[in-house]
């Protein structure tokens, strides 16, 4: 057995999703497809959000921070599997395993924590109007977007270091198109027993909690929907809180099927097929939902497509 302790000089090999048979060609192309509108859409998404003024609102603002989280998100993992799919080349050094660890472990927290913040600011703008900009004023808008790259960016730095801290020997071979933490853990020739309890509990916390304020947020939301007696304030509000219920879904329904498991539970095509879902998928559908029933976000759009004809 070769041990392969801390010399940080080997690489993984990253086995990937798909092989070279006709129908694996169609689905990495579609990945392909899927992965150039999820990047044309969130970078348009942060890109309209920041030159239009009449979207200069927190509740925009939070959803330049989601579509900057997801853009992020889809770069650490596509890229390196187009590469490696494309080349051949299956390998992966240990500085970039950690990296994609980092970035993938962070951005996930940072989004479980922004998407509650969301939830918050509906609640605000639905259930107290009159005391929107008070509760819900830049400031404070700012300093929870910024705890929440913040509390991701802790979580990210404490896994990747306990991953690194491990030895790992004999096969190297990642069952999966990126390094995953809970892929990595079986190569590992360390206990990684407490690790796996600990990283169990922090997931729940960072799942469990956030998911906790925004089922509060929406039953009161719920409420004062159900109150309004304005037919057009009721459609706007349900619009704009179902929009934001389906990227919740989506997400949450996801990570909790992924990591609230049993270890003994996990298989890798499993776990590579939940991981393609909300790492590839749902940063696709994000900014269709939110511009295919946003009128503001619609509107923007066009009126920004009017002034390049106009140049």
């Amino acid at each position: 057995m070769v041990w392969r302790n801390q010399t940080f000089d080997f690489d993984f090999i990253l086995l990937g999703i798909f092989d070279h048979s006709p129908t694996h060609i169609f689905l990495f192309s579609l990945v392909l497809g899927i992965f150039s509108v999820a990047f044309v859409g969130n970078t348009a998404m942060v890109l309209l959000i920041h030159l239009d003024t009449q979207l200069h609102t927190p509740m925009y603002f939070l959803l330049s921070q989601l579509s900057l989280m997801d853009l992020m998100l889809i770069s650490t993992t596509v890229p390196k599997m187009a590469f490696n799919y494309l080349s051949g080349r299956k390998l992966i050094s240990l500085a970039g395993c950690g990296t994609q660890i980092f970035f993938y472990v962070s951005l996930l927290g940072a989004e479980c924590f922004l998407l509650a913040v969301m939830a918050y600011d509906r609640y605000v703008a639905i259930c107290h109007p009159l005391r929107y900009t008070i509760l819900m004023n830049p400031k404070l808008c700012v300093l929870m977007t910024v705890s929440s790259w913040v509390l991701g960016s802790l979580d990210g730095i404490i896994v990747l270091a306990a991953t690194l801290s491990f030895s790992y020997c004999g096969s190297l071979e990642i069952h999966h198109f990126f390094c995953d933490v809970a892929a990595l853990l079986p190569l590992s020739c360390t206990d990684t027993s407490t690790f796996e309890r600990l990283l169990f509990i922090c997931c729940v916390v960072m799942l469990v909690f956030p998911v906790s304020v925004i089922v509060g947020s929406y039953s009161r939301v719920l409420g004062a929907v159900i109150g309004m007696g304005s037919e057009e304030r009721r459609r706007r509000a349900f619009t704009t809180c179902s929009s934001h219920l389906s990227v919740v879904g989506l997400y949450y329904g996801a990570a909790m099927f992924m990591y609230m498991r049993p270890a003994s539970n996990h298989t890798p095509t499993q776990d590579k097929m939940v991981s393609a879902f909300y790492t590839i998928l749902t940063p696709m559908l994000n900014p269709l939902i939110y511009s295919l029933r946003n009128k503001e976000v619609a509107r923007g759009f066009q009126k920004l497509l009017k002034k390049r004809k106009l140049i």
